[in-house]
């Protein structure tokens, strides 16, 4: 096992690409079973979207599925029922990247951020995000946001405290760079339209742009994935295997340069069609039936 755990180790993005769909699996087997450094968390199945109930059940069910295969869980909500994941991730043994969600409703952004304050108060918070990709949307001014920021900052002296989005926002926004303690970016090849021959080469150029933009603050990958079915977008192909080469080539790269990254995601979802298209339902490493895929 220990020279399978080295090989793999050792494997470049063009080795990786010259492997059979066997060997591929054997792989990222050997990944999972070395621990990930984290995983994207959402606890929907079926039919449930956000804002419907969920229950601890699930949520356990879950998270012991995870355990064996990740250190690290981030969470992306605070509120209905969110709260849950984190206090029962602390009990599985996972460390937590928690997210309070903001949008466009302020009455809900509210309540998002006090409920994530309170939760890394009673110690189920090891990194605190404020807000997700709240610019790319285009739902907030940003001087709206570096409030948020900096008063969760305020209450959280001993928590890190950043905002997630893609990585090229932080060379764009400057102001929200500097209120964060770390910087959390969203890297995502397959969203640019590129091959998976040279996707880890492409991951690799955003991760250091959000690092040159970062300074001296630590940059955090908080989401990078390939979707294994759906429609092309441009060259980039979804895939069983292309899903494979990509999980295999960032987890290896992120294991040898000790880079903090959180894989997108853990389940396949069905409610994420209609924001993201054919291939919305197919990030997880695990499908809707929480099966492996791999």
């Amino acid at each position: 096992m220990s020279y399978r755990k080295e090989k793999i180790l050792s494997l470049t993005g063009k080795e990786v690409n010259g492997l059979d769909k066997r060997t591929l699996q054997e792989q990222s087997a050997l990944l999972l079973n070395n621990k990930m450094h984290g995983i994207c968390f959402s606890p929907y199945e079926g039919e449930q979207e956000p804002g419907d109930p969920i229950s601890e059940e699930q949520v356990r069910r879950k998270l012991a599925l995870l355990q064996p295969h990740t250190r690290w869980v981030r969470i992306f909500s605070c509120t209905e029922g969110n709260d849950m994941i984190p206090q029962l991730a602390r009990e599985y043994g996972f460390k937590t990247l928690v997210g309070a969600w903001l949008g466009e409703d302020k009455e809900k952004n509210e309540e998002e951020i006090q409920r994530l304050i309170e939760l890394a108060r009673d110690g189920f918070v090891d990194v605190a995000a404020v807000g997700n990709e709240v610019m790319y949307r285009e739902e907030m001014e940003e001087s709206e946001l570096i409030g948020y920021i900096l008063r969760v900052k305020e209450a959280l002296p001993d928590v890190p405290v950043g905002y997630v989005d893609a990585y090229y926002e932080f060379t764009n926004r400057p102001e929200i760079t500097a209120a964060c303690d770390v910087i959390l970016a969203n890297c995502y090849p397959y969203w640019e339209g590129c091959h998976i021959d040279y996707s880890l080469l492409y991951m690799k150029q955003m991760y250091y742009q959000a690092k040159q933009a970062a300074g001296d603050k630590k940059v955090i990958i908080t989401e990078t994935g390939w979707p294994s079915e759906g429609d092309p977008l441009g060259v980039a192909q979804p895939g069983y295997e292309n899903a494979l080469k990509y999980f295999i080539n960032a987890q290896t790269w992120s294991q040898k340069e000790d880079i903090e990254m959180f894989y997108f995601s853990a389940f396949d979802e069905g409610w994420k069609v209609g924001t993201e298209g054919s291939v919305g339902a197919f990030w997880g490493l695990w499908d809707h039936l929480e099966k492996r895929k791999f």
